[in-house]
């Protein structure tokens, strides 16, 4: 198994500056970097604190320029947000930059806040149609030459300028959830991602049963990978981790929160949660976190994900966004370097 984080500027409150933040950002990458992770990943983001990434590959450029051998991906770019021919040319343009560094990875998106605001009347079965009309023109796009009549996007003959430095171009790798597009990763020779957020190892098992099916049933998903994105923590001492799920319970009831649109957001900042709201959102429990993601101290998380990977999954990304202080990100890290991944071949 291997494994990667996944990071962002993030914040609640504008108790930090981005300047601040960005600087913590670069340094746990950086500690990935030297901890032989495989991969970091960022994604993207419009308008929202909560995850501050307007655009991974400008990111992805100066970690390169930080860091000796991690590779750099997009974890995800929002599909509909991006004209095939600009996702395939900047990808491309990344790739020469880092050296063949980048790995590609894509997704419909997750929060009507920035449907609205940047393709007002996009939902999000839409936005799936045009990822799936976009993965496959890229691919198109990266060998040159290529004219497209689709649903959403129509265009004369083009290619990708300049082409990707790796051989066929970045490895591709498709946000699924339903089998559906588990089903429509394989059959365009993507890797999959998937992200279970906090309901447990039944869904975790739920996602690697899609893929399996998925690749069974398409017959050519051999070299097709899956990898599990989610939050954990390592902790010192018991003490240590319930303050740590306590942060990540404030990350998910601010999440849900954003995701479904209906507080008032100012300065990019929703309006702040109290903690009987808090509370009241059962769902992001401190208990059902710690019972259903790998938090707690170094042979607890190393025992959780020992399951993951008898299950099958190829990377387990460690998602270190929690709104917990850079510190407490950092001891983490460190500590799931040190003492969780020699545990894995």
């Amino acid at each position: 198994m291997r494994f990667s984080l996944f990071a962002h500027m993030e914040r609640v409150d504008n108790s930090r500056t981005h300047s601040e933040l960005y600087d913590e950002f670069i340094k746990l990458c950086q500690i990935a970097d030297e901890g032989g992770m495989c991969t970091v990943w960022t994604g993207e983001h419009h308008g929202m604190d909560f995850t501050i990434a307007p655009n991974p590959f400008i990111s992805l450029v100066d970690i390169a320029n930080k860091t000796k051998n991690i590779r750099l991906g997009t974890g995800t770019v929002i599909a509909p947000f991006w004209h095939p021919i600009k996702l395939a040319g900047e990808a491309a343009m990344t790739d020469l930059i880092t050296g063949g560094r980048i790995e590609l990875g894509i997704a419909r998106g997750a929060y009507m806040y920035e449907y609205e605001r940047l393709m007002p009347g996009l939902d999000a079965w839409q936005a799936g149609q045009r990822m799936r009309e976009t993965v496959p023109a890229i691919k198109q796009l990266w060998e040159g030459d290529y004219a497209h009549e689709g649903e959403f996007y129509s265009f004369p003959s083009a290619s990708s300028s300049p082409k990707p430095l790796q051989e066929n171009g970045p490895p591709i790798w498709l946000a699924a959830r339903d089998p559906n597009t588990h089903e429509f990763a394989i059959e365009n020779d993507c890797h999959v991602q998937v992200t279970p957020l906090w309901q447990g190892m039944e869904e975790i098992e739920q996602l690697m049963s899609n893929f399996k099916q998925a690749k069974a049933s398409s017959g050519k998903g051999d070299k097709a990978q899956i990898m599990l994105l989610q939050h954990g923590y390592v902790g010192n001492d018991q003490a240590d981790v319930d303050e740590a799920v306590k942060c990540i319970n404030r990350f998910y009831c601010y999440f849900g929160s954003w995701f479904q649109n209906k507080r008032s957001v100012s300065q990019g900042l929703l309006d702040e949660l109290s903690e009987d709201e808090m509370q009241a959102m059962e769902m992001y429990s401190p208990d059902k976190l710690l019972n259903n993601m790998p938090i707690g101290v170094a042979s607890d998380v190393t025992e959780r994900i020992k399951i993951y990977e008898q299950m099958g999954y190829d990377e387990f990304s460690l998602w270190i966004d929690s709104s917990m202080s850079f510190e407490q990100k950092r001891g983490s890290l460190e500590r799931f370097i040190n003492d969780v991944m020699p545990h894995f071949s």
